[in-house]
């Protein structure tokens, strides 16, 4: 069985009996502890990976963008910086290959200036991803075209939102459904299984998008994304390793 590489000292990932969470049903949070290695059989149920520790500990990797990192409001996470382009933190030393993925997030209502998900199944090719992520600004609009690009996938770099939307509209964005404030905070689930990606917002058991992967990767690096110009803020995210 292979072993990932080792989690640099200092990162906190807090890790109870797998029969304890079950039981709970929360993710396993025990004694704080460095964790040296992480293995695939390490890997079973549901993980929380605070964000805000990770940073501190050196354990996110940005990329064009600062990190910061917050306690405020009853969440504690990273906020990414807005700047030209886009910005990426990646989990160090996380190769995520299939699960559940559940994250708070919060953008702005601004036009076209809030772009933010998560990427998945990352390479060391620069720009090599999958995307999911949202655009708040267009939430709740009034714009009946605008409301159905709410939340996208791209399979970068071949397959951006342009291209998508231009030769398969309405297939890889849809509209967000409860539709929550542009400014305010939403938690997104986003089921990866095979090549299946299915995404839900605010729990609601009706996924608001449900596509096909556009690339062969199966696993990869597991990252905080903002698109150009955008920043956003971060909390909570965990992953349920099926």
């Amino acid at each position: 069985m292979k072993v990932l590489p080792a989690v640099a000292l200092g990162l906190f990932i807090s890790l109870c009996s797998l029969t304890e969470a079950r039981a709970q049903g929360r993710p396993k949070l025990a004694k704080q502890r460095p964790v040296t290695f992480i293995t695939r059989e390490a890997r079973v149920g549901k993980v929380m990976y605070p964000l805000a520790d990770m940073l501190k500990a050196g354990e996110l990797e940005t990329v064009n963008r600062e990190a910061t990192a917050f306690d405020a409001d009853g969440k504690k996470g990273v906020k990414l910086s807005a700047a030209e382009n886009e910005g990426l933190a990646w989990l160090k030393n996380i190769d995520f290959d299939h699960g559940e993925l559940e994250v708070d997030m919060k953008g702005k209502d601004v036009f076209q200036h809030s772009f933010l998900g998560i990427a998945f199944h990352g390479t060391d090719e620069p720009n090599t991803m999958d995307v999911i992520y949202f655009r708040p600004f267009n939430f709740r609009t009034d714009d009946p075209v605008r409301k159905i690009h709410a939340v996208q996938y791209v399979s970068l770099p071949e397959f951006d939102w342009e291209i998508l939307r231009e030769k398969h509209n309405g297939q890889y964005e849809k509209a967000v459904t409860p539709a929550p404030k542009a400014d305010e905070w939403f938690h997104a689930r986003i089921v990866v299984k095979g090549a299946d990606v299915t995404v839900y917002v605010n729990g609601n058991p009706q996924p608001s998008l449900s596509i096909k992967k556009l690339n062969t990767n199966t696993h990869g690096k597991l990252g905080l994304w903002v698109g150009n110009t955008s920043d956003g803020e971060f909390a909570n995210l965990t992953v349920n390793y099926k």
